[in-house]
């Protein structure tokens, strides 16, 4: 393949990756903000957490209607009205006077998460040979690692400096930017032809679908279960100040976008070797955070390989499903999306409830190390069922040859 065929290629991924930045961040740097969005809106902290949350659970419940909603819709036009729905969310949360109106904003912008990542990802390999269809995926989800890099970080010190509603509408900028690139870039692309919407839906009965979707569910997990108290822990434990968490943070994201541009490229061979080793890694070095955590240094380096190992298997998690749902990518692809939520909001309830019965900052990695390893178990389900499918589909084949 030549130079030029290759960046033909890729140019149009980076118009996904644009609007994977802005989804990203403006899901995250709300945690950055609360106490200026609760002071404004006369709510506690607490509360205003519950923002978060709330984005979460649109993400959820917006997964099964949106991608049934633009089941048959052609895609580059489906992308375009998430953006678009991403776009007014953001403003909507820029002038919302009360935090029930903020609340039903960040709701009504977390409908168009799991749908933009679900159909970005399929149309993403859609654009490339088959062979590189992770790597054109990694490379749309590194607009979600980078906004954890720049657009946080960013959007945060802009809300604390001007005030945060500047933040959400700079983020509804970024949406407009992602828009005209969409509309620009991307080829027209019809709908995925495909059965029904009640077939479609019907591979939720296939078990390598479900359960390449609950591994995404239980890596989220395991990574949010720590992921989500690391402030605490980097102040109780490493002990270090303000300046000094935001450049752990910082070299964690960083670990993240190396890790999901190299898991890309390692999915395109063979990507369940790949998540066993995966998850096998994490489980060992969410183990040796327990005592790393304790030091400046190491625990800086544990952050960024934990940061790199952790996103190296979204890639092949993502090409997993779409590849067992072949009847059905858009739909498997956005619902584990939503799986993938249901992890983060569960592993961070599991961290809460950990704490909670006694489990101290320095101890509490072992509990993303146990649903590491309750993930490396199911990559073994996942291969058993690998080999029941080819040799099902090998009968097949043979039956039908003799019919012949």
């Amino acid at each position: 393949m030549s130079f030029l065929t290759h960046l033909r290629q890729r140019i149009p991924l980076f118009a996904l990756t644009a609007g994977a930045f802005g989804i990203g961040s403006t899901e995250f740097v709300i945690m950055g903000l609360l106490p200026e969005v609760a002071a404004d809106l006369n709510v506690s902290i607490p509360s205003a957490g519950m923002l978060v949350t709330g984005y979460a659970m649109g993400v959820v419940v917006g997964a099964p209607v949106m991608a049934a909603a633009l089941s048959k819709a052609p895609r580059k036009g489906s992308l375009l009205l998430l953006m678009a729905i991403f776009m007014l969310g953001n403003l909507l949360c820029a002038v919302a006077p009360s935090f029930g109106l903020m609340m039903a904003a960040r709701v009504f912008t977390a409908f168009a998460h799991a749908a933009f990542f679900g159909m970005g990802a399929v149309v993403a390999a859609d654009l490339v040979p088959r062979d590189q269809r992770a790597q054109a995926m990694a490379l749309m989800f590194a607009g979600l690692t980078v906004a954890n890099v720049l657009g946080v970080p960013g959007g945060t010190a802009l809300g604390q400096a001007l005030g945060w509603r500047y933040t959400f509408a700079v983020v509804a900028v970024i949406g407009l930017v992602a828009l005209v690139g969409l509309a620009a870039l991307l080829p027209k692309m019809a709908a995925v032809p495909g059965p029904g919407l009640a077939q479609e839906f019907g591979m939720l009965r296939d078990p390598r679908v479900l359960l390449g979707m609950a591994l995404s569910g239980v890596s989220a997990a395991s990574l949010f279960s720590v992921f989500t108290y690391v402030r605490p822990i980097l102040a109780n434990v490493t002990q270090v100040n303000d300046h000094d968490a935001s450049l752990f943070l910082l070299i964690f994201g960083v670990g993240l976008t190396v890790g999901n541009l190299l898991g890309g490229r390692l999915a395109d061979r063979r990507p369940l070797r790949m998540l066993v080793a995966v998850f096998f890694l994490l489980s060992l070095l969410l183990a040796g955070f327990t005592v790393a955590s304790a030091y400046w240094w190491p625990c800086l380096v544990m952050l960024f390989v934990w940061g790199m190992v952790s996103f190296a298997a979204v890639p092949a998690l993502q090409i997993r499903v779409m590849d067992a749902a072949h009847n059905a990518p858009n739909l498997a692809s956005t619902l584990n999306q939503g799986g993938f939520n249901i992890g983060c909001a569960g592993g961070a309830w599991l961290g809460a409830t950990a704490l909670q019965s006694g489990v101290s900052y320095t101890h509490l990695p072992w509990v993303g190390a146990a649903l590491a390893l309750l993930a490396f178990s199911m990559t073994f389900l996942a291969r058993a069922q690998d080999r029941k499918y080819a040799h099902r589909t090998a009968s097949a084949r043979e039956a039908a040859m003799f019919a012949h």
